[in-house]
């Protein structure tokens, strides 16, 4: 069962590595994914109203972003290291009040055993990125290329008004992905308490 589990975290991680690098290699990687998920999805699209099929998406990708961090994060591992680290901190700091060389010399010997423990966590947490990009950006190219297909579309935003969703809000960034993330945000919340992740 282990070999299995294995081998099918050693598919989804090459999966979404490949897609990434379909992303940053091939021009025509972005529209070919588009018009993939645009045929899966139908349509649907037409159907409901551009900003309710955005906050669909995005509680599509919480929900899977949340199940795939639940079941591919050492959770208890996550908790002993922070706690480990808030207690070194601690102990750091009232040796250097304390002016304590001899106490901070063996600290500082001790965080650099630590940074092994740390490279683990940054590992835990950039593992389920792989898996999260199998299903995110497929769907994110289809948006994007929507989106550009239907330049009339608009939202009314609290305190911008009305907004073309191609506009680009700040740093190039567009309105439907301001739309997406104001959606994704607290949806993604409720769906983390309810399958208590990352709390004890």
């Amino acid at each position: 069962m282990s070999q299995l589990k294995e081998t099918l975290e050693r598919i989804g991680l090459a999966l979404g590595i490949s897609m990434l690098l379909g992303v940053l290699l091939l021009p025509d990687f972005r529209p070919a994914i588009a018009g993939l998920v645009g045929a899966l999805l139908g349509p649907l699209p037409d159907m409901l109203p551009i900003h309710i099929t955005l906050f669909v998406m995005a509680a599509l990708t919480g929900l899977y972003a949340s199940l795939i961090q639940k079941y591919t994060i050492d959770w208890e591992l996550m908790r002993t290291f922070s706690e480990k680290m808030k207690g070194f901190q601690k102990e750091y700091r009232e040796a250097q009040l304390a002016e304590n060389k001899q106490r901070l010399k063996k600290l500082d010997e001790k965080r650099a055993a630590m940074m092994g423990d740390q490279g683990k966590m940054m590992k835990q947490q950039l593992k389920p990125m792989a898996y999260i990009s199998i299903i995110s950006l497929p769907l994110f190219f289809w948006a994007w290329a929507y989106v550009e297909a239907n330049p009339g579309f608009a939202i009314t935003f609290p305190f911008w008004g009305v907004k073309s969703l191609g506009e680009p809000a700040f740093l190039g960034i567009q309105y439907w992905i301001v739309w997406y993330m104001i959606c994704s945000l607290p949806v993604s919340q409720v769906i983390r308490k309810a399958l208590d992740i990352g709390g004890a």
